[in-house]
């Protein structure tokens, strides 16, 4: 089965046309993509990256919990639950992506995990939060980068 996976990412990786080919990013009228239609390519792309490139399986695309939080990626690493946090940026003029997830932007992404936790029954995992940046720039292929631990827990929250 490993050696099916292997050789599935080894094909993808050099035919995924999301990855590879230049994103537009006007639509046919020439008009600039909205806002919520690049952040859902960011995340179509982070998703394919982190499964192709990185070696994850994608449990689970944006986790929403009844209590108000939220996850955009939820993955294995091996034995490591990933909770990931897409940032998709057009531009880099302002900082990395990554610098958007402030505390409030944290404390969502934690309480979303800790309702996905709970509906597994809390098992003993190991787990991490990222943040995979996107950045689309016009007529060249998304560049992504996956920041590995990017928050923890505040002590206050451990469970």
């Amino acid at each position: 089965m490993r050696t099916l996976t292997r050789l599935h990412r080894w094909f993808g990786r050099r035919t995924d046309r999301l990855l590879r080919d230049p994103v537009p990013l006007r639509n046919a009228a020439g008009e600039k993509w909205p806002k919520d239609r690049v952040g859902e390519f960011g995340e179509k792309v982070a998703s394919r990256w982190l499964w192709l490139e990185g070696g994850c399986e994608v449990l689970y695309q944006n986790f929403q919990a009844r209590e108000g939080g939220e996850v955009d990626i939820v993955a294995r690493e091996g034995e490591i639950l990933l909770f990931i946090e897409v940032k998709t940026r057009t531009s880099i003029t302002f900082g990395r992506p990554a610098l958007a997830v402030d505390a409030e932007k944290q404390a969502l992404i934690i309480r979303g995990a800790r309702a996905y936790m709970s509906l597994l029954h809390w098992p003993a995992l190991c787990f991490r939060f990222d943040i995979a940046e996107v950045v689309l720039t016009d007529q060249r292929p998304p560049a992504v980068t996956w920041v590995r631990g990017a928050f923890a827990l505040p002590p206050s929250l451990r469970w």
